[in-house]
């Protein structure tokens, strides 16, 4: 029985690592410094910087129920910013443990936020 609680504590560590590596490599990729990734608040800052957001929104980060709403339109413009659909970045937020890593070692190249601005690159291909 202890052995399960064991088995059980590992495979979180184990999936908080990836997160923290999916999050540091996807920084890089913007451009950023990776160890950013690990920095409490200074890595909500560079978030928004990826994505192309201003600065004061870490304040909005902190209100209940405003911070969800905050989460999903970051993740969402994050998506787009790689060129991924809105899609993904919901993904992003319900099973980041999947989608952070998919976009992290995938193929995708930071587009500078010009995707984002732009109404994203896959979103004019349902014209």
């Amino acid at each position: 029985m202890e052995s399960m609680g064991t088995l059980g504590v590992l495979a979180y560590l184990g999936v908080i690592v990836l997160l923290i590596v999916s999050i540091w490599k996807i920084f890089e990729k913007a451009g950023k410094p990776g160890w950013a990734a690990i920095v409490p608040i200074y890595n909500m800052i560079v978030l928004l910087e990826i994505v192309n957001k201003p600065v004061w929104w870490i304040v909005l980060m902190v209100i209940p129920f405003v911070n969800i709403v905050i989460a999903i339109i970051v993740y969402v413009e994050l998506a787009k910013a790689f060129g991924k659909s809105a899609g993904f970045g919901i993904g992003m937020i319900f099973l980041s443990f999947i989608f952070l890593p998919l976009l992290a070692f995938g193929e995708d190249q930071y587009l500078d936020g010009t995707a984002s601005s732009s109404g994203g690159a896959l979103d004019s291909d349902l014209v």
